[in-house]
């Protein structure tokens, strides 16, 4: 019977020799002494008795063994041979008792290679063991820029503390992330329960994965694992089953497929004329239909939050134009990850089929439930999210900060102008830039002072009353039982505070061309059938979702400056990331006419050299903070050694 088995790995290793050969592959085992030979071995550790992943086992210590196996392992020797008649003997072995006795084996960059016992790993590779026993000794190269030494030296890191030795990922900072993910603190050593329940999740999503043939794309079974808890989240991995993890994986596979590139980042950066698509069965046999049932979730109240108040004036403006064709219902609080899910869980159970999610803090749990249910029409308003699970929509304000900049220039008594800015998330430095930018264009000597409004008081520099600036822009909007004037473009320089313009966002003007979209079908018109798009509207002035007011304290003749740059800019004849721009770190952006593109004001993460200020690290900004940043920021994280690393 073994000499029959025998007959079948031989085949297998033949099988396996001749693809490699044929592809130009080397066929035989690796070697690692080989691979020794030109790397600079910085440290070894012995790892004492552990467990190691079969399938991380990938070759021999030496030369010795090379020709016997294939590079799967199986043998190539023929049936005749004394080498056979161990390996049969050895597989009999198993069969009766198991193999103990533990194989030696060396540690390199996260994969094995065997000193001893090269025919118990075959054995055992044969009979689609998981793990083998080992002896391991682990060899530290040095380090250097590439990507796999950095994924390398952080599973090192992982590994102190989990132990963990069957994760690979194939891009850095994935097991920071998935430790993340995981819940636990980065500096903390996992509980052998929390072990216990990441490889039973661990094991359960890779069963299924493997079984829809995830093992024939090109990523790890650790970047599809990272992957989908970054989407389906980890918390309540313990209680699905099988189908439900293989109904996700179904959903997500798009991404699985394309990973580490993602869905091409589509910005819609105008509001399209609405134009009415309905079928021929609609317009030969008009049906009365029921109202479009929507969803609006909001983290926090209009009582608490302006901008609450904004996207709830929005809303307003929707019931009111399509009073006959939309129900709405709005869901306030969403402010934890738990008020988060109720929210979302409720809207559905109310029967909403088009959700606008109102915050950049609300994304990740968006994400998870358009996923969840891919029928509902989810957006969030959010900038530069690549996922083609649902839409995001956010507004080109810096056109708006501007016109405003360039009217603090004008009116300023002084050189000196503050500027007030809350969370460094994408959008908001180019936001900071403009309005310095239009400043600059009308006084080339002026400076802005720069002060955040979300940074620990430990860390928060002079306020801007003791730098006697003359204008302070302040808030984008205020509530309207707020009793403060400390908002838009304000005079700070007299015994009351004087408002001089504010930006302005109109996200009635969104909604109601959104919603209209899809009540006429021109909704699925805007993604291609078939194609891997991530779709953020963008819009700007043109549409009138963003603008400017002036006070009728404005001179009639800056008003009408203002009024001129506006309809340029709208006409795009005039963009306000254009020309010579010299940023803080002495970087010369020379764009002359054709502007910066989208995708770099979206991203920007310096400020221009007229500034007095910096963006603030991750650990100088406020508890309220940490969330939106870390789904939406451009903050950096300070090292230990001062510097700033993204």
């Amino acid at each position: 019977m073994s000499s029959e088995i025998y007959d079948k790995v031989y085949r297998l290793a033949m099988k396996d020799f001749r693809n490699k050969t044929s592809k130009g592959q080397y066929p035989y085992l690796r070697v690692l002494d080989e691979i020794l030979s030109y790397t600079n071995i910085v440290s070894k550790e012995n790892l004492g008795l552990v467990n190691i992943p079969l399938d991380q086992i990938v070759g021999t210590k030496t030369a010795g063994r090379t020709n016997a196996f294939a590079s799967n392992f199986m043998p190539l020797l023929t049936r005749d041979s004394e080498f056979a008649m161990k390996w049969c003997k050895l597989y009999e072995a198993h069969l009766e008792e198991g193999i103990r006795e533990p194989v030696k084996a060396y540690e390199f960059m996260n994969r094995f290679y065997i000193l001893e016992g090269n025919k118990r790993v075959s054995v055992l590779k044969y009979c689609d063991a998981v793990t083998a026993s080992a002896f391991v000794t682990r060899l530290i190269p040095e380090p250097d820029d590439s990507d796999e030494s950095k994924i390398y030296y952080e599973f090192l890191d992982f590994y102190e503390k989990t132990g963990i030795n069957y994760l690979n990922f194939s891009q850095p900072g994935s097991y920071t992330k998935i430790t993340q993910l995981a819940g636990i603190e980065p500096e903390r050593v996992w509980t052998d329960l929390e072990k216990e329940q990441f490889h039973s999740s661990y094991i359960r999503f890779t069963k299924v994965f493997e079984r829809k043939d995830g093992n024939t794309l090109s990523l790890t079974y650790g970047d599809a694992f990272l992957i989908y808890l970054d989407i389906c989240g980890y918390e309540d991995m313990p209680e699905k089953g099988e189908a439900d993890i293989e109904e996700e994986i179904t959903r997500l596979w798009n991404d699985f497929v394309f990973y580490p590139e993602k869905p091409e980042l589509r910005l819609l950066m105008n509001a399209e004329p609405v134009v009415e698509r309905k079928s021929l069965v609609k317009r030969i046999l008009p049906l009365n239909q029921e109202p479009l049932k929507i969803a609006f979730i909001h983290a926090k109240t209009v009582e608490t939050s302006s901008w609450t108040y904004g996207h709830d004036l929005g809303c307003g403006h929707l019931a009111e134009v399509l009073a006959d064709e939309v129900e709405i219902q709005s869901y306030f609080q969403a402010d934890s990850p738990e008020e988060e899910v109720a929210c979302f869980e409720q809207a559905i159970a109310d029967g909403n089929t088009v959700i606008f999610s109102t915050s950049p803090k609300l994304l990740d749990t968006s994400i998870r439930y358009a996923v969840k249910y891919p029928k509902l029409k989810i957006l969030n308003c959010s900038l530069n999210t690549s996922c083609n699970h649902l839409r995001t929509y956010y507004g080109r304000l810096y056109e708006a900060k501007f016109l405003i900049g360039a009217i603090a220039g004008i009116m300023s008594q002084s050189d000196k102008i503050g500027y007030i800015a809350d969370y460094p998330i994408y959008g908001m430095i180019a936001n900071i830039n403009a309005f310095a930018l239009g400043a600059q264009m009308v006084n080339p000597k002026i400076k802005i002072y720069l002060k955040w409004s979300k940074m620990k008081s430990e860390y928060s520099e002079n306020t801007l009353e003791d730098i006697d600036v003359s204008f302070i822009s302040g808030r984008d909007f205020i509530r309207p039982e707020e009793d403060s004037t400390q908002f838009g473009l304000y005079d700070a320089d007299g015994d009351e505070l004087v408002n001089l313009a504010m930006p302005v966002w109109n996200w009635g003007v969104f909604y109601e061309q959104t919603v209209r979209s899809i009540l006429n079908g021109a909704w699925k018109q805007e993604v291609p059938k078939g194609e891997n798009q991530s779709i953020n509207y963008w819009w700007g002035m043109s549409s009138g979702m963003v603008d400017v007011i002036c006070s009728n304290r404005m001179p009639s003749g800056t008003v009408r400056l203002v009024e001129l740059l506006k309809k340029n800019i709208s006409s795009g004849e005039f963009k306000p990331f254009s020309g010579i721009i010299n940023s803080q770190d002495g970087l010369v952006h020379n764009v002359m006419e054709e502007g910066i593109t989208a995708e770099e004001i979206i991203t920007m993460d310096w400020l221009a050299d007229n500034i007095i200020g910096s963006i603030p690290t991750m650990d100088e900004l406020i508890d309220e903070a940490i969330p939106i940043v870390e789904v939406q920021g451009v903050a950096k994280v300070k090292e230990p050694d001062g510097e700033n690393d993204a």
